[in-house]
């Protein structure tokens, strides 16, 4: 790594960082004003809500270090500009290719970062976060298993196959226990709705278990209060875009095998492999403002434009996400499209700048 390499890496890694802490700073305040909401809700008290903002932090980095690569590269190359340093290094003899080459690798090494934070630190600490805030809000606790969703509610255990989009159960089993921890009956439903604060049940077989002998009740509907809530469900189930990489290619496996649909979880694999080089993209679509504006604007025009361009990236990604899954577009086309089209962008900006 030479002078000049290390000198941009230590620039730019310093603006990064700053716009990086900004921005978490400003969603982490925003993540606490949604929680003091619920505070003093069960045992959820200030200790929580604040562990419960820390852990979802890492998810935010992940999502924003795009961006923060981008506004922190506009702001160091156009404080480079303004000060004619690129002007000396492309009069020493360091083409616009060889200073485009350095500042990929500066952006590798942010594409390695983000993958490892979205594969090893946030699906961790999402769980952990939601786990615990539901433990202190519903004193719900909750186990995933191949066997489907297993939730420990009050004196039962309830076991559901298959959450539908809409929150609606499929195949679920109620085993209700006693002061003994005797098991008291046992309910199997083919399905559930929530509606008017409980969930309607049918098709339900319920078994009752005596001292001397069982009785076995067959009914078209039942209704079932519980703490469980849909929101809750929402939040407990893992959403794939939370997901490992790993864990995302295990269950397109499971699927596969059962004959299932696929094609959101190939969707957020596929992003979660290409969303990270995206930094390298967001570098490269930087550099030109380095040498189109020069001296013309200022360094919070230059911040303003990248937060905008970032905001824009955001929006095409989740857009082309969003109708891949709903259109069965193929999931590498819908996760590589807006870094391409940005890519593009970049290239043709580089290209003029070039001509110039």
């Amino acid at each position: 790594m030479n002078i000049i390499t290390r000198y941009l890496l230590k620039e730019i890694t310093v603006s990064v960082t700053l716009i990086m802490l900004a921005l978490i700073a400003m969603f982490s305040f925003f993540d606490l004003i949604q929680e003091l909401e619920d505070l003093g809700r069960g045992n959820y008290g200030l200790d929580k809500v604040l562990l419960f903002v820390v852990l979802s932090a890492p998810g935010h980095i992940y999502e924003l270090m795009p961006v923060a690569v981008l506004v922190g590269c506009m702001y160091s190359i156009g404080q480079l500009a303004r000060h004619s340093e690129l002007i000396i290094l492309r009069v020493s003899g360091i083409s616009l290719a060889g200073i485009t080459l350095t500042l990929l690798k500066i952006g590798l090494i942010f594409t390695l970062l983000t993958f490892c934070i979205g594969e090893l630190i946030t699906p961790l600490s999402e769980k952990m976060a939601q786990r615990m805030r539901i433990k202190a809000t519903d004193s719900v606790i909750v186990q995933d298993f191949k066997t489907g969703l297993w939730v420990k509610d009050g004196k039962s255990f309830v076991n559901v196959e298959e959450v539908l989009p809409d929150s609606t159960l499929l195949n679920i089993h109620i085993y209700e226990f006693d002061q003994k921890l005797q098991l008291e009956t046992s309910s199997d439903a083919k399905s559930g709705q929530f509606e008017n604060d409980q969930w309607n049940l049918k098709d339900v077989t319920q078994i009752y278990f005596g001292k001397d002998t069982n009785q076995v009740k067959q009914l078209e509907t039942a209704t079932w209060h519980s703490l469980i809530r849909p929101e809750l469900l929402n939040v407990l189930l893992v959403l794939p875009e939370k997901m490992s990489a790993w864990n995302l290619y295990s269950y397109i496996d499971h699927l596969s095998t059962n004959k299932q649909k696929t094609t959101r979880y190939e969707m957020a694999l596929w992003s979660k492999l290409i969303y990270p080089l995206a930094c390298m993209v967001m570098i490269l679509l930087a550099l030109p403002f380095g040498f189109i504006q020069q001296r013309a604007t200022g360094a919070s025009t230059k911040i303003f434009i990248g937060i905008m361009l970032g905001v824009l990236y955001q929006i095409l990604n989740r857009t082309f996400v969003h109708l891949g899954v709903l259109n069965d577009w193929p999931p590498l086309f819908s996760a590589t499209t807006p870094t391409v089209l940005f890519l593009m962008a970049g290239l043709g900006m580089l290209h003029y700048v070039d001509r110039r």
